[in-house]
């Protein structure tokens, strides 16, 4: 487990892991198996996720956070694909929300990490450049970064309605400053274990790492996402996901 006896911002060595949950079952891709084995180019899209942590060379350590009845299958699952020698990847269940699966990985890394990556198995494509921008932005002193897209459409804040029904339109943000977070985030690994021991939110849990650090009064940065670090939620997204990998594999990129 990591060392808590570190004070938050002295001076060390770096050493980075990656925590990817992936216990959830994911209902808006419909019935079948878990959201982050669902197959992307015949590959399930959790190994292309821990694919992408471990192309990072400051990757050492990735930890998947799986389902509890599935752990040990899921081991087996990534035993069968080849990943980089070089990263030690570690598999532990996780609890019934994304708060306690994160909390369980960060409890499974080794005492000698000192900043960690929290990356969505359902983003199995993000760059390894946009990894490494977030590695490096932490590394150099911020506690905690998220990658980040400017938005294309205009957004409006309204009040929640029925499914299906209008709903009024209370305001309008400005667009420049806003700004879609991709994954991973990456945190200095003190900050984040403080996050996961003082910030409670009940019910589902935190879904969002960096929003849990914010609550601390600690600033988070953002760092240039990527378009292909996309999330895959849906059907369609799915599609867009097999253009992209087809499109790297004829190019040799992949």
């Amino acid at each position: 487990m990591y060392d808590e006896s570190r004070p938050e911002g002295a001076p060390h060595l770096h050493h980075t892991a990656a925590v990817i949950p992936a216990a959830g079952r994911g209902v808006r891709l419909g019935p079948g198996a878990p959201k982050a084995l669902r197959s992307l180019g015949g590959i399930p899209m959790l190994v292309h996720a821990v694919r992408a942590m471990a192309r990072s060379r400051a990757v050492s350590v990735v930890v998947v956070v799986a389902p509890p009845a599935d752990a040990a299958d899921v081991r087996l699952l990534l035993d069968e694909h080849a990943l980089p020698d070089r990263t030690e990847v570690l598999v532990v269940p996780g609890g019934e929300t994304r708060q306690e699966s994160v909390r369980a990985g960060l409890d499974a890394l080794p005492g000698h990490i000192t900043s960690v990556l929290v990356h969505d198995a359902a983003r199995p494509l993000v760059p390894v450049d946009t990894v490494d921008a977030v590695v490096e932005a932490v590394r150099e002193g911020a506690p905690a970064v998220v990658p980040g897209l400017p938005l294309a459409d205009t957004v409006k804040e309204v009040e929640p309605g029925k499914p299906g029904e209008p709903e009024p339109v209370v305001a309008t943000p400005e667009r420049a400053r806003l700004r879609a977070v991709q994954t991973p985030q990456g945190f200095d690994l003190a900050t984040l274990a403080r996050a996961h021991r003082e910030i409670d939110l009940g019910g589902e849990g935190a879904t969002d790492d960096a929003g849990m650090v914010e609550r601390l009064g600690i600033t988070v940065t953002v760092v240039p996402g990527h378009e292909e670090a996309f999330k895959v939620t849906r059907p369609l997204d799915l599609v867009l996901a097999e253009a992209v990998l087809a499109r790297r594999r004829a190019t040799d990129a992949y």
